[in-house]
């Protein structure tokens, strides 16, 4: 049949329209989207979210205390190292353009009891101007336009010192700020002043010139940003709390970790040593200083500036209940394992008692009156107290239960936090919970480094956890991309993506899960000894990890009350790569609910909600990247992050676009 030419042009309109359709109707097939109908029930389960679901765990690894929270900048400033004139440097001639051969510097020890043991003497011989140098904490990090504290204690001993001057340099010794203190006294005193910045610098070292002849005695040589957390004289780090505040915690933990216990019980943290004025508070090292030989900081000290009447205050400020663990008379089973004596054990139990009454305890209360003095009259209602960290085996229950005993005889109503050891499974975790389950404890901390399939793997962990035994509080874990402590794990978003969908069932076993916290908090860029971490920062800078903003996206969305999501009836616990939870706000009438898609497909969801109405208006956000390798940092701290979207209701339904690997929370108004 021969056909003119008008025919032939209609027939191959319509085979372009029907090319048309096929390739629209096949878009979701090529794209590799999978249609999955959800349904969400709004009817109450009678589960509640607890306010502590979502919190901190803070402990001084990776200079996370003094040379990061805790600001000062000036490190040994009392000369308290077991090597005393750590961080301090007689600069020699060859080198710098002044000659230290005016003077020299002596440290002494005092010679009464005490716990600030030591002191500098500094004999000036002549009056060319003799030199010290401080070299921080990695450097020093100073800001153009901001105004630094400077105090130190001093007292002239013979001869005339007129003046002591404090200036900040750069490598190339150029002065970014100064100022002068002129001593007047032979006994101790304390001088102060205030200078400003003219320049920014990353690891800027404080310079001391004396001027005059003579000796003078010096202690507690300090210096301080004034822009500090809630503008406190001697206080925080303002950027490094204002990400911490960011997160909403339901509680704060402190002040560790393994330090808690410490290598030999000698050196165990010892919460009555970091009270007090911060002179007073006897400096102690730091049991992370040479633990990893990848790497060893044998200038690694604490020196509780940064105590516990601190992290009280800081938990009071950011909303959070205060979780102080403390040591259970063992020390780290890592290391020695050294046990006190269950005969000796009085003076530990002791100190858990005196800790309560220190933080709740009114005024005619001896500890109570300790914290007055402080300047917190006021009790801090501590709830929660953690008596070990990660102990095991029959020697820690043992101890535990005699702890137990006499803090429920006294203070009843004081929630004790228990520990099933430092691994998440094995002989020493079955003991540790079948032990503890026939004390009816009250809750149970469980730690766990694992990589990150382990956590994909595990979103059903709590499914099967007894609803009438104790809670558990999942007080350490991070995905761990290499292997555990190992120096080359990353931030990346694959472990950010597999700890998010983990927390979809740390979320669906609210009734068993009362407390969670990712582990370590932070960790310093120069000076860090374990990976991976939530926080990096270096002098100046700081930013949140992938895992941050995941921890930020559940601890800000935290909901009131458990519902249910199901698909065809099941729980959504990683088929096709996809996990979910949900709940609602009963404050903000708000359903929330958490997506997760693991896969490297697209999902196309349509999610039914039933057992109530929800109304078209709904907000999204959604975190995703396509490089699973892919990490923050300081020149991109925001590049994985949430990003507002868009999303649609019909009637009851949401449908939700979910692409590969992203996590995403949607909020709608019922």
């Amino acid at each position: 049949m021969k056909l003119s030419f008008k025919q032939l042009l209609v027939l191959v309109l319509v085979a372009g329209l029907f090319s048309c359709k096929d390739q629209k109707s096949d878009s979701s097939e090529s794209t590799g989207a999978l249609e999955r109908n959800l349904v969400v029930d709004l009817t109450d389960t009678g589960i509640q979210i607890q306010p502590t679901m979502y919190g901190i765990f803070f402990e001084d690894i990776n200079f996370a205390a003094d040379g990061g929270l805790y600001a000062e900048m000036i490190k040994n400033r009392s000369f308290e190292f077991t090597l005393p004139k750590t961080g301090w440097v007689e600069p020699n001639s060859d080198r710098h353009s002044y000659n230290n051969e005016s003077g020299i510097l002596s440290v002494i020890k005092y010679s009464e009891e005490g716990t600030n043991h030591n002191f500098a003497r500094v004999e000036v011989k002549d009056d060319e101007g003799y030199v010290l140098i401080n070299e921080g904490f990695r450097g020093m990090g100073v800001k153009e336009g901001a105004q630094y504290d400077f105090s130190v204690n001093a007292a002239k001993r013979s001869g005339d010192i007129q003046k002591i001057k404090l200036q900040v340099i750069d490598s190339l010794d150029n002065v970014l700020g100064e100022t002068v203190v002129s001593p007047d006294s032979d006994s101790w005193k304390t001088y102060e002043s205030t200078f400003t910045v003219n320049k920014s610098e990353m690891k800027a070292k404080v310079k001391i010139t004396f001027q005059g002849e003579g000796e003078i005695d010096l202690d507690m040589i300090s210096l301080f940003p004034q822009d500090t957390w809630k503008g406190r004289k001697k206080g925080l780090r303002k950027d490094l709390v204002q990400l911490l505040d960011d997160l909403n915690p339901g509680f704060l933990r402190f002040p560790g970790g393994c330090i808690v216990e410490g290598r030999t019980l000698a050196r165990r943290y010892q919460w009555k040593k970091t009270v007090g004025d911060i002179e007073d508070r006897e400096i102690l090292v730091n049991r992370w200083n040479t633990e990893f030989a990848h790497r060893p900081t044998p200038d690694y000290y604490q020196s509780f500036g940064l105590g516990f009447f601190e992290y009280f205050q800081l938990s009071e400020d950011m909303g959070a209940e205060p979780l102080p663990i403390l040591g259970c008379g063992i020390a780290c089973q890592f290391n020695t394992g050294e046990l006190v004596p269950m005969d000796e054990l009085d003076p530990y139990v002791q100190d858990a008692l005196d800790l309560i009454e220190f933080a709740n305890g009114d005024t005619s209360t001896a500890w109570g009156q300790v914290r007055a003095d402080m300047g917190h009259p006021e009790p801090f209602n501590m709830k929660y107290i953690g008596i070990g960290n990660e102990q095991w085996g029959p020697a820690y229950i043992e101890r535990y239960k005699v702890f137990e005993k006499a803090i429920k005889s006294e203070y009843p109503e004081i929630i004790i936090v228990s520990g099933s050891g430092p691994f998440p499974e094995g002989d020493y975790f079955e003991y540790g919970w079948e032990q503890l389950k026939q004390m009816n404890a009250e809750i149970v901390d469980e730690h766990y480094y694992k990589p990150p399939e382990w956590f994909r793997e595990n979103a059903d962990r709590y499914d099967s956890y007894d609803r009438n035994g104790p809670k558990v509080f999942a007080g350490e874990y991070a995905a761990q991309t290499v292997a555990i402590a190992s120096p080359e794990n990353k931030n990346n978003w694959e472990s950010a993506l597999s700890e998010a969908a983990f927390m979809t069932g740390l979320e669906r076993n609210a009734e068993v899960v009362h407390l969670t916290s990712y582990a370590p908090l932070m960790a310093h860029a120069d000076g860090w000894q374990w990976t991976p971490d939530m926080i990096w920062f270096n002098n100046l800078e700081s930013f949140g990890t992938p895992n941050y903003q995941v921890q930020k996206m559940y601890s800000t969305n935290p909901g009131t009350d458990l519902l249910k999501i199901t698909e065809d009836g099941d729980k959504i616990i990683g088929k096709d790569g996809l996990y979910a939870s949900t709940v609602k706000d009963s404050k903000t009438n708000e359903l929330i609910i958490k997506i997760v898609n693991t896969s490297e497909q697209n999902q196309n969801l349509s999610i039914q909600v039933e057992g109530g109405s929800i109304t078209d208006n709904v907000s999204v956000l959604t975190m995703g990247m396509d490089d699973l390798e892919a990490e923050n940092s300081f020149e991109e701290p925001m590049k994985i992050s949430p990003k507002e979207g868009t999303a649609s209701v019909n009637g009851d339904v949401l449908e939700a676009e979910i692409p590969s690997m992203t996590f995403s929370i949607y909020k709608i108004s019922m």
